[in-house]
């Protein structure tokens, strides 16, 4: 049998993985989306969906699994996701210098 992240029950129907999904992953560790904040991860993540190929949005009108993960992510649209990463990249440069400094 396939493991759940393959299939619907360990989909999130809002975008990504839900807590089965992720557990079912064997080939590394999922953690939850981080939905706001400045995390490294979020920045990692949102740069790396936004240059995704495909549609954001099915011939129907009805979003597609991409666009519903980024939202779970805290964007709205490839561009916005885009922007949200450089954005929080930028202030993570500012804090990472001033605590590597501290050390």
């Amino acid at each position: 049998m396939t493991q759940a992240w393959t299939r619907k029950e360990g989909k999130n129907p809002k975008g990504g993985l839900n807590a089965k999904g992720r557990a079912s992953y064997t080939k590394g560790t999922l953690r939850a989306p981080v939905k706001s904040g400045d995390n490294p991860r979020r920045a990692s993540f949102l740069a790396r969906m936004a240059g995704n190929a495909g549609p954001e949005r099915k011939p129907d009108g009805s979003p597609t699994r991409l666009l519903l993960s980024l939202q779970a992510w805290g964007a709205s649209s490839k561009a916005d996701a885009r922007s949200k990463a450089a954005a929080i990249s930028k202030r993570n440069k500012g804090t990472n210098a001033s605590k590597k400094r501290k050390v």
